[in-house]
């Protein structure tokens, strides 16, 4: 009977120590984050990296496992730019930046949030061209990042995306031609309009998708 107990308590301590380390290493993440953001109306004040578990913090919704899924940062006011770090947010499945003056480049990293359903940049003035990586986010639905300074092509790792349904980089500095397969099929050209250097759907066989990217 007493060592039945010793290894309950053995368990209930070993998932103890489990839940610490994922919840430091998201909060470790998250302060990452929050260092690279200018917030003149202190919406991260709550951010306190003493507390080892970010689910406490505002705009932060966590699981039963206290894993993080939701980042909720819309139409905030903050400025900066992204880290790499957002990455280790394994059990991320919205990440919500829109309006805001965000800068700066979109990390290759974020291809990491193997969960994400909702990725929302649009409306900021982040630069730099879309990453590849994007192309392995399997659970990803919504991909917003219209209404920023976004250059080069769309990469082709995007056609793969089969569970996407709504798609839009319209406004933006974007080159080459508009992919035709995957989930490109059901996307409105308008959520690809302002991009001038941007042609219309490739014709396949017969024109490359980077035609006019330099």
């Amino acid at each position: 009977m007493a060592a039945r107990l010793w290894l309950m308590r053995l368990a209930l301590l070993s998932v103890s120590v489990v839940g610490w380390a994922y919840g430091n290493s998201e909060s470790d993440a998250l302060y990452t984050l929050r260092k690279s953001l200018s917030d003149p109306g202190k919406v991260l004040q709550s951010w306190d990296p003493t507390l080892v578990n970010p689910c406490t913090w505002f705009h932060i919704t966590c699981n039963h496992h206290n894993r993080v899924t939701r980042l909720d940062l819309g139409n905030s006011n903050l400025s900066g730019h992204l880290v790499p770090e957002l990455g280790k947010l394994e059990h991320l499945q919205y990440l919500e930046l829109y309006r805001n003056n965000i800068q700066g480049t979109i990390p290759a990293e974020l291809g990491n949030l193997k969960s994400l359903i909702s990725l929302d940049l649009y409306n900021n003035n982040i630069s730099g061209t879309i990453p590849p990586s994007l192309g392995k986010l399997k659970s990803l639905v919504f991909l917003r990042l219209n209404d920023n300074r976004l250059s080069g092509p769309i990469p082709r790792e995007l056609v793969g995306l089969s569970s996407l349904k709504v798609l839009d980089v319209s406004s933006n500095d974007l080159c080459g031609t508009i992919p035709t397969n995957g989930p490109f099929e059901h996307i409105p050209l308008n959520n690809f309009e302002n991009n001038l250097q941007l042609e219309g759907p490739e014709l396949l066989g017969l024109a490359t998708y980077d035609t006019n990217c330099f």
